[in-house]
């Protein structure tokens, strides 16, 4: 039972975070900046977990001066990833933005092996280089649709995963007995204060909050930065990393789905097809890596 509840959350949260894509299309459309998008969208998020956790009276045992600073220096990859990611649906179509931020997959495989010194299993460096393939046809390069789109949105593209990648890394490794609510609430308060300081100019901007910023960048904030971190919180630990990671993956296809269907953007089979290669890769690392330790163990 503690399973299939932890198998749900999960599958939740990442469906969630797979809407994230409409609602910052739709906030650009109404001529909103990126800070201004970042800016409500931090607020609203900081606002409300930090509710959450108060009035939870969730635990704050365990914390101290040090790993309070690691989880909020660990928050910060948050905002620079909704930077970085929003920033590349400015200049892309969302489904290609979304592609690029998926390449934290194999950047995070990278990042594990330079920090345990331990070569990745076969499976996972064959993992990395299905991905790469995937990425070539998802992206429609063979039909030369990529010509012409401003290299800036890829390279904010790519730099978001780099900054997912690494926040997951450290999320996994930073005060990780700490209650999760209490902990997503002091990532969240670092990211919102780094995005404060990054877009200090865009600040006055946003006042008077007008209605069109304030719903886009509630979408944003709740789909992206408040019910993903809390499902995750509870259905995370009800199963293994292997299987939350693989179930994650969801949130490809759906974010894809989505901006197909409500954007109207145009998803060529191939590049359907680059999208299935990728979570056949996410599967493929996740169940022989898990099968390689069953049979070193044995």
């Amino acid at each position: 039972m503690k399973l299939k509840k932890g198998i749900l959350f999960i599958l939740l949260g990442a469906s969630f975070f797979g809407f994230t894509p409409i609602f910052a299309k739709l906030a650009f459309s109404y001529g909103y900046s990126l800070g201004q998008v970042n800016i409500v969208q931090m607020v609203i998020s900081f606002c409300l977990l930090w509710s959450f956790t108060l009035l939870k009276r969730s635990s704050f045992k365990g914390l101290n001066k040090k790993n309070v600073l690691q989880i909020m220096i660990t928050g910060c990859f948050i905002g620079l990833t909704s930077i970085f990611y929003y920033g590349s649906m400015q200049y892309l179509p969302a489904s290609l933005a979304i592609i690029l931020m998926f390449q934290f997959v194999w950047i995070g495989i990278i990042l594990e092996w330079i920090s345990s010194k331990i070569k990745p299993a076969p499976v996972t460096i064959l993992s990395i280089i299905l991905i790469l393939i995937g990425v070539f046809f998802a992206s429609n390069i063979s039909h030369g649709n990529i010509q012409g789109l401003p290299i800036k949105g890829f390279i904010f593209g790519i730099l978001s995963a780099f900054t997912y990648a690494g926040f997951i890394f450290l999320s996994g490794k930073v005060a990780v007995n700490v209650d999760p609510l209490t902990r997503t609430s002091l990532m969240v308060t670092g990211s919102t204060i780094l995005v404060l300081v990054l877009f200090m100019r865009d600040v006055p901007s946003v006042l008077p909050l007008e209605e069109n910023l304030l719903t886009t960048s509630l979408g944003v904030s709740l789909f992206g930065a408040v019910l993903p971190p809390l499902f995750f919180a509870v259905g995370a630990p009800l199963v293994s990393g292997g299987i939350a990671n693989l179930l994650t993956s969801i949130e490809l296809p759906i974010a894809i789905i989505s901006a197909s269907i409500i954007l109207s953007e145009v998803v060529t089979p191939l590049q359907w097809l680059g999208t299935a290669i990728i979570l056949m890769s996410i599967g493929l690392n996740e169940f022989g890596t898990n099968l390689f330790r069953i049979r070193k163990h044995y």
